[in-house]
């Protein structure tokens, strides 16, 4: 009996899916351009994804000429990363940081609808002007979209609003991406279809294949979850949990007691704060959405958030620390891979924290080793960031210190007629 692939049924018009990588080292531009070709053969594919380090950002125009020599694809997007993350021709994943590397990823999507765009981000449509500006401005049908995979160049001005203007256009679409590192070339971050450009670019992917997101956000929750009782836009003013009131340092100063010695200590660096996502409050990490605490007011013990607040919301401190953003990496890519078992991603795109890596976990290749003992064939591609973009609770959110995977999956709108 011959073995059952899930994407056979590609096969009856000709086409097949397929992720091919490649990933190098090399010191110079020329020599990773010949390294990841002859990885990838003469090859032809729908999409390529290139992930450079910001090493080479100075020769950036000159990479895509030297690609394309030996590659062929439809469509060409990528960044300069200040680390890359990539899957060499041997299916070894790895993550490259602080150090010259290329990962080039050549997908085959039968089925798929791609459509590249290209993002002037100088003047945005008015988010409270009809959602039909936005989707014209973007030259995307909300219809053919499933998701977006978005490419932000960091000289780009006005982010959250971008990304928030494009949840308003297309509110059924997964947002994946990341901020491109930023250099000292006089040319832009992003790579699309054989230009380099500033502001922002992206594919919209529809038709049979998904981008399945994942967000993990690397903290773990301490002290109770308190109400806010009283706020001013990013400032809180007053916290409670059950009939006591308090300041918010107060609150905190009354967690901060209960802590271990070790947890003291991480306090000092790595004290977060998460703000409820949901009305309804459930146990779920995804509930709340981990942001910078920026100051404190010692006269009134208010404590300013990087994210405005209002009354009536939920607020809960956190810490990030290796461990535990292990275990939570796990947990919900363990969940994703239990509710979509078959078929398996083709690939996985990865755009981690700058902050995340060997910083983190103490060791390379943290996110990558955590992905491939949930899936362990998964070729794996993408780059660090100076900022991640992936929804939580459905809404899209800019992060810092997170790792948002896109899960590459193929998800037919019409199932076949076998079932």
């Amino acid at each position: 009996m011959v073995p059952f692939n899930p994407l056979d049924w590609f096969r009856g018009s000709g086409a097949q899916a397929k992720c091919r990588t490649a990933l190098s080292g090399c010191a110079s531009l020329e020599e990773a351009s010949k390294d990841v070709t002859n990885q990838l053969g003469s090859e032809k594919g729908d999409l390529a994804l290139v992930f450079v380090s910001n090493h080479f950002a100075s020769d950036l125009p000159r990479l895509l000429p030297l690609l394309s020599q030996r590659i062929q694809a439809e469509h060409w997007i990528g960044f300069v990363g200040g680390g890359v993350v990539g899957t060499d021709s041997a299916g070894r994943s790895q993550e490259l940081e602080q150090t010259t590397a290329l990962s080039i990823t050549l997908l085959n999507l039968p089925g798929a609808q791609l459509k590249p765009f290209q993002l002037d981000t100088g003047s945005l449509p008015d988010l409270d002007g009809p959602v039909q500006n936005w989707q014209d401005w973007v030259s995307v049908d909300p219809a053919n979209s499933r998701s977006l995979l978005l490419f932000i160049d960091p000289s780009c001005g006005a982010i959250n609003d971008l990304i928030s203007g494009l949840d308003y256009a297309y509110p059924n679409a997964a947002i994946i991406g990341g901020i491109a590192a930023p250099h000292n070339a006089s040319h832009g971050s992003l790579l699309l279809n054989g230009r380099i450009i500033n502001g922002a670019a992206g594919v919209s992917i529809g038709g049979d294949w998904v981008l399945d997101p994942v967000v993990a956000q690397g903290c773990r929750p301490i002290g109770p979850v308190f109400a806010i009782e009283q706020a001013q836009r990013n400032v809180l003013l007053e916290l409670s949990d059950g009939d006591r009131r308090d300041t918010p340092v107060a609150c905190l100063q009354r967690v901060l007691a209960d802590l271990s010695a070790e947890d003291r200590e991480l306090v000092q660096h790595s004290l977060f704060l998460g703000v409820e996502r949901r009305n309804l409050m459930q146990e779920c990490p995804s509930d709340f959405l981990v942001r910078n605490l920026i100051g404190v007011d010692p006269r009134n013990g208010a404590v300013a958030v990087a994210e405005r607040v209002r009354p009536g919301q939920h607020v809960q401190f956190q810490l990030r620390e290796a461990q535990s953003s292990r275990q939570e990496a796990r947990q919900l890519l363990e969940v994703s891979q239990e509710r979509c078992p078959l078929p398996p991603p083709l690939c996985g795109l990865l755009f981690a924290c700058l902050g995340r890596g060997s910083g983190l976990f103490g060791e390379a290749n943290g996110d990558v080793s955590i992905a491939r003992d949930v899936m362990p064939n998964l070729p794996i591609a993408g780059a660090f960031c100076n900022g991640e973009i992936g929804p939580l609770s459905n809404t899209t959110y800019l992060h810092g210190y997170t790792a948002c995977w896109g899960l590459l999956r193929h998800a037919p709108l019409v199932e076949s007629p076998e079932g």
